[in-house]
């Protein structure tokens, strides 16, 4: 009799099993309509999380409490709502007419709204990677909560320690604590969090603002606090998703209407039948590259573009920035911020009323009908697929686009090298599928060389979400045969859209050019350089202004 062969998971497998049972799982409770996180209904969830042990979430599967993650994903979640013991997850149902003030996280752009002490309601217009990402950093705030509680509970019968009645005393403080008590409060949390009074004290300002300087006490204090009561009174935190919401969503309500938009303002500006061009980057790099330099010049005498786009970039530089809008207005630009809840401004730039003499591009060669360029905002995962599926239809069924490009300018996190450097993609893989986009980049990695920034070209997957960025899937994807550079959230969708467009519903033309490129965030794989050690700060201006450089560069013929 043969012996049966004890097979194995590797690390990888397991981690790509976690991610798929996630995503499995968090559609099950969306059509369920609610669960409790920390109940039974939320156990599959916390089991996937902890299974995974996502990059970004640091020491989740340790006992201290992960501080570096915890910042990361409180600036995405609307300020107290880890007060909250119901959050409901809503679609837009017109609160933005009512008295409630909507909160809006200050690293993600939702709109929330605090309808009583207990309850958040969190608008998702963004569709399903919004939902993942919202579920899955609730569950890694209430796996912390349940950290802290486990530190400070003493017995079954409520009693708690000195530590937790000493933060209770500094939380319930009405004004700013004066130095003294705020280094008593740092010690306190210290033990309570297990962490040096030093690591305590290093990140204690970045929870903080101008009206809550301490508000890291009180994040740490509420979700410790709902914890205790889960467990004590049995009031199990609860996420329900709204009738509304479960109806609406993958129908591209809001992505409809976003593009309807911006036909109406072709329309009405006689732009539709002309040549256009489709870019999705940020606000400013477009409009920068083509009007900035020439109107600051003066200004910056004797100083590269590159170090005009850096101050530009700076918090305090809103004077300047809205001088060149100012410019770009009276030059052809149309902006149009966004009311269809997508959360995706756009400009619209009329290259016939362009004086190219007077702009960073006096050779540009344009043809006898002068295109026009759509500037989109950056989508959120599967969104991308919803609006530039939208924007590519037809308007109004008889109408078709004359678009002869897409551009994706993005972020993403690279497996070979470093923040700051640029990935240019030669095909899209879909994590979890077996979706796999190949595709003629228009970009190559040999037009960036020559400007002290290192270049990579490869594959590049899209992934379900960047709290779901785990090493072992990542370093089989980097070290097979797949040779993954990086990954991103948004390429396979955007390309889905596009081919689905140009080679099937033949809506746009057969011939659509694509570029894609992208200058590393992040790199998951190296220890403290994940999303959650910190922003690019300037670092991201020069690789971002350069690849919009190369994008306009073929828009306007320039050799």
């Amino acid at each position: 009799m043969k012996d049966t062969k004890h097979i194995s998971r590797s690390r990888a497998q397991e981690s790509s099993a976690a991610i798929e049972k996630m995503y499995i799982t968090m559609r099950h409770l969306f059509n369920r309509g609610f669960y409790k996180p920390m109940g039974v209904s939320g156990d599959s969830l916390r089991e996937s999380l902890l299974a995974l042990r996502p990059e970004i979430y640091g020491n989740i599967g340790e006992e201290k409490v992960e501080l570096n993650g915890l910042l990361y994903v409180i600036e995405r979640l609307p300020i107290g709502i880890e007060q909250c013991r119901f959050i409901n997850l809503t679609s837009d149902e017109g609160y933005s007419k009512s008295h409630f003030q909507a909160i809006v996280p200050p690293k993600r752009r939702r709109n929330c709204y605090r309808i009583d002490e207990e309850q958040m309601n969190v608008e998702i217009t963004r569709g399903r990677s919004d939902i993942y990402d919202i579920l899955t950093h609730l569950t890694f705030i209430f796996i912390e909560s349940h950290k802290i509680k486990d530190r400070v509970l003493l017995d079954d019968g409520g009693e708690v320690s000195r530590d937790w009645m000493k933060l209770e005393q500094a939380v319930m403080q009405p004004k700013k604590l004066p130095l003294v008590e705020k280094e008593k409060a740092i010690s306190h949390v210290a033990n309570i969090l297990g962490r040096t009074f030093e690591e305590v004290l290093d990140i204690y300002d970045a929870f903080g603002s101008e009206n809550a300087p301490d508000r890291f006490l009180h994040v740490i204090y509420w979700l410790g606090k709902l914890a205790i009561e889960e467990v004590i009174e049995n009031n199990k935190r609860t996420i329900t998703f709204s009738p509304v919401l479960r109806e609406r969503l993958g129908h591209h309500i809001h992505g409809e209407i976003w593009a309807t938009n911006i036909k109406e303002v072709l329309k009405a500006n006689n732009l539709l039948k002309r040549p256009i061009h489709v870019i999705s980057a940020n606000m400013h790099s477009v409009m920068n590259s083509i009007f900035a330099t020439p109107l600051l010049k003066t200004k910056f005498k004797d100083k590269s573009d590159f170090f005009i786009y850096e101050e530009l970039s700076k918090s305090g530089a809103k004077e300047i920035r809205s001088h060149v809008e100012e410019l770009a207005l009276k030059n052809g630009m149309i902006s149009l911020p966004d009311t269809s809840g997508t959360n995706i401004d756009v400009q619209i730039f009329d290259t016939a009323k362009i004086d190219w003499a007077k702009t960073g591009f006096p050779k540009a060669a344009l043809d006898e009908v002068k295109p026009v360029i759509i500037v989109m905002d950056y989508a959120f995962g599967e969104q991308a697929y919803e609006t530039i599926d939208e924007l590519l239809k037809p308007f109004k069924k008889e109408t078709l686009l004359e678009v002869r490009s897409v551009s994706i300018m993005g972020k993403a996190g690279i497996l070979e090298g470093g923040k700051g450097d640029i990935m240019i993609p030669t095909a899209h893989i879909n994590e979890g599928t077996a979706d796999n986009y190949y595709f003629e980049n228009e970009l190559t990695g040999k037009m960036f060389e020559g400007n002290d920034i290192a270049v990579f070209e490869g594959a590049m997957v899209t992934v379900l979400g960047t709290s779901l960025q785990n090493r072992d899937l990542l370093k089989f994807f980097h070290e097979s045969t797949w040779g993954v550079i990086g990954l991103e959230m948004e390429g396979s969708y955007y390309q889905k859209a596009i081919q689905s467009a140009s080679k099937i519903r033949k809506s746009v033309p057969h011939d659509i050019k694509v570029r894609y490129a992208y200058y590393a965030s992040d790199n998951p794989l190296e220890t403290g350089s994940t999303l959650a050690s910190g922003g690019l700060g300037t670092t991201g201006v020069k690789p971002t202004y350069l690849i919009t450089i190369k994008i306009l560069e073929q828009i306007f013929n320039i050799k």
